[in-house]
C-alpha cells in the first residue's frame, strides 16, 4: 500500500503504532556501534514496521511550524568538530508530500508550511539509520516552533494522533536533561556517569511519566531547582511533550537507554504503546 492510499484509511481501520521519545545524544551515535545504537536497531526490529516515519527533532526550531514536504531530503550534517567518517554519511530515504500534506491537513492548531529546504538533520538521521538501515521507509522531520509555549506543544502534539492508526511512527528526539555547558568531558568514557541533580532530574522525569502527571512534567520549570540545571534552553526538552502529547489511556510505558552521559545529560528513551 503506498501512501497516498494510506492516507485515504479510515484511522480505525490501523492498529495504533507506538510512540517514541529517543535520547540522541552525541552525532557518533549515528555511526558507533555502542549500547544506545544497539538498541535503536533492536527497536526497529521489535516494533511493527512503520509506513512512515515523523520525527520531531530538537535541531529543527523554527518560526511557525513546517513540515518537510520534499520527495528526497537531503542529509544535513549540523554539527563541527567531528571526523571526517561523520560527514560522509548520507541516509537517503525518502520523503513524502503525500504524508505532508495529510500532517498539515490534520493539524488545526496552526498553520503548517509545507518545506522544501530543510532535509533530515541529526535529530533524526542517527537514530533512524540504525533503525532502518535500508532507507526505504519514508522519513519526514515537524519542526518546533520556539516562541510557543511548552503547552503549545504538548497539545499540538495530540493533533497528530490519527497518524499513528495510519502506520506513521512518531518520533521525538531530543535529550530529557540536556545540559552541555556543565559536560564533563574527561567523563565522557565514565559508563553512567551524571552529576546529583541530573539524576535527581532522571528520576523524576521518569516518576512523572509513569504517573500520567504531565502538567508537572508541561511545568516544568516549577518542579524544583535542579530542573532549571537539567533543561537550561527547552529545544532538546520539547520533543519529549510531542511524545506524551500522543499517550493514549491504553499505551503501556516503557523506558530504554536509561543511562547518563558526561555528568549533565541523559540518554532516557521512552516507549509509549
Amino acid at each position: 500500500m503506498d501512501l497516498k492510499h494510506l492516507m485515504d484509511l479510515p484511522a480505525d481501520q490501523e492498529k495504533a503504532m507506538p510512540v517514541l521519545f529517543i535520547g540522541h545524544g552525541s552525532p557518533m551515535n549515528g555511526i558507533e556501534d555502542n549500547e544506545f545504537s544497539q538498541t535503536w536497531k533492536s527497536l526497529g526490529k521489535t516494533i511493527p514496521t512503520p509506513k512512515a516515519v515523523l520525527c520531531v527533532s530538537a535541531h529543527w526550531l523554527t518560526q511557525g511550524t513546517s513540515v518537510t514536504a520534499m520527495a528526497y531530503p537531503r542529509t544535513i550534517h549540523d554539527f563541527g568538530g567531528f571526523p571526517q567518517a561523520l560527514y560522509q554519511v548520507k541516509y537517503p530515504a525518502p520523503g513524502s508530500p503525500d504524508l505532508a500534506a495529510e500532517t498539515k491537513k490534520i493539524i488545526r492548531k496552526t498553520t503548517v508550511q509545507l518545506d522544501h529546504e530543510w532535509g533530515l538533520d541529526h535529530g533524526t538521521w542517527t537514530v533512524v539509520r540504525h533503525m532502518y538501515p535500508g532507507a526505504r521507509i519514508p522519513v519526514l522531520q515537524l519542526s518546533i516552533d520556539f516562541y510557543k509555549t511548552p503547552e503549545y506543544h504538548y497539545s499540538l502534539a495530540a493533533d497528530l494522533q490519527s497518524l499513528r492508526k495510519r502506520g506513521v511512527l512518531i518520533i521525538g528526539s531530543g535529550n530529557m536533561v540536556h545540559n552541555l555547558g556543565m559536560v564533563a568531558w574527561n567523563k565522557l568514557s565514565e559508563p553512567d556517569y551524571g552529576y546529583d541533580w541530573a539524576i535527581e532530574m532522571n528520576s523524576i522525569f521518569k516518576e512523572k511519566i509513569m504517573d500520567g502527571d504531565h502538567q508537572s512534567l508541561i511545568h516544568y520549570q516549577n518542579l524544583n531547582k535542579a530542573a532549571k540545571l537539567a533543561i537550561p534552553t527547552p529545544d532538546h526538552y520539547y520533543p519529549l511533550l510531542y511524545t506524551l502529547g500522543l499517550k493514549t489511556k491504553n499505551d503501556p510505558v516503557r523506558f530504554f537507554n536509561d543511562k547518563l552521559v558526561g555528568g549533565s545529560l541523559t540518554m532516557t528513551g521512552v516507549q509509549l504503546g
